[in-house]
């Protein structure tokens, strides 16, 4: 498969594993400031080497021994950041750069994504309404009062989405950049190549034994060519037959029927949507996006007439990656305009 394998033989080595203390949600605070915990043991991941991403991921504990990687830099009004599949923080890390100076930015990476632990099956159930439950853990043990910022892409979106329906009151500010809250649209198809993905033995073969749902993605969902050292960062934590799971079961959740496990959770999102109606929205679309694409910009239009749009003809799914500059300016205006107590 050649590229497909999107430097799996980088095996993460940019990581180093010293043992040095780190902090952690868990840790109990003294003085207003988190204490750090115990050092990561041997082999653990702590700190990054990737481009742009100088940053010192924490460690959160679910209670159940399995561990999420979560980036918390600055101070100020908090904003969260969710991604989806087949990414994880480093997809946000110029959004943090930029916003860091005045806000709080917390951005978890996905239980079997990222520098999070990768549990088999036996361990963690990997749907919808388990991310759901990952990030309503997280918050609360993090940020559990202020009114809150969701910046969501891709699969991000139903999982942000999923935590504001319980959480409405703290939903201060939506941002949403290519990603659904809804199930598919009517005229709307998935494309071959997901239903290769979620149906297929061969699908299952393709991402899990040459990563090639990560490193596709590296070049199918952008416009512009990435520089091969980004993806790299992006395909890095995708290693293994191990640690590709989380890549293969995000597929295999998309939700076409009412059988389907996410089909419940997905349907009650989209019949709240305009619950959302009376806040603050910005939505940011790569129009090139053949997966979340103008169908499902239409359906957040139609639930959130109030909403600021921004439409990038010339970028992809990865719309951050494409429309890096104007986004983020978008973003930082949008914040600008609509402030929240800090």
């Amino acid at each position: 498969m050649g590229d497909l394998d999107g430097g799996g033989g980088n095996r993460l080595m940019a990581l180093r594993c010293d043992a040095i203390d780190v902090p952690c949600a868990n840790a109990k605070p003294r003085g207003g400031q988190r204490l750090p915990c115990a050092p990561f043991p041997a082999g653990g991941m702590r700190r990054v080497n990737f481009p742009d991403y100088p940053f010192e991921p924490r460690r959160f504990d679910r209670g159940d021994g399995i561990e999420q990687s979560y980036l918390d830099e600055g101070q100020g009004p908090p904003v969260v950041m969710v991604h989806g599949n087949p990414t994880w923080s480093y997809y946000f890390r110029h959004l943090v750069l930029a916003l860091r100076g005045e806000h709080r930015c917390i951005v978890p990476d996905h239980v079997g994504m990222g520098l999070s632990d990768k549990p088999d099956d036996s361990r963690y159930r990997y749907t919808l309404d388990s991310r759901i439950d990952d990030l309503d853990r997280l918050l609360a043990a993090v940020e559990p009062e202020r009114p809150l910022t969701l910046v969501l892409h891709d699969w991000g979106g139903l999982i942000g989405l999923g935590w504001a329906l319980r959480h409405p009151q703290r939903v201060a500010r939506l941002v949403l950049l290519n990603t659904a809250g809804f199930t598919m649209p009517a005229d709307k198809r998935l494309p071959g190549l997901l239903k290769l993905g979620r149906d297929s033995s061969l699908g299952s073969l393709l991402i899990r034994g040459f990563n090639a749902f990560s490193a596709g993605a590296t070049r199918l969902a952008v416009k512009l060519p990435m520089p091969a050292a980004e993806r790299r960062a992006f395909t890095a934590p995708y290693d293994s037959w191990a640690h590709r799971i989380a890549t293969l079961r995000f597929v295999q959740d998309i939700p076409l029927g009412p059988k389907d496990p996410a089909w419940a959770t997905v349907s009650e999102i989209g019949s709240r949507l305009p619950a959302f109606a009376d806040r603050p929205a910005l939505l940011l679309w790569g129009m090139q996006d053949f997966v979340f694409d103008h169908t499902c910009l239409r359906e957040f239009r139609r639930a959130w007439p109030q909403a600021e749009v921004h439409e990038y003809a010339e970028a992809g799914h990865y719309v951050l990656e494409d429309a890096r500059t104007a986004v983020v300016s978008a973003i930082r205006s949008f914040l600008s305009a609509h402030p929240v107590a800090g």
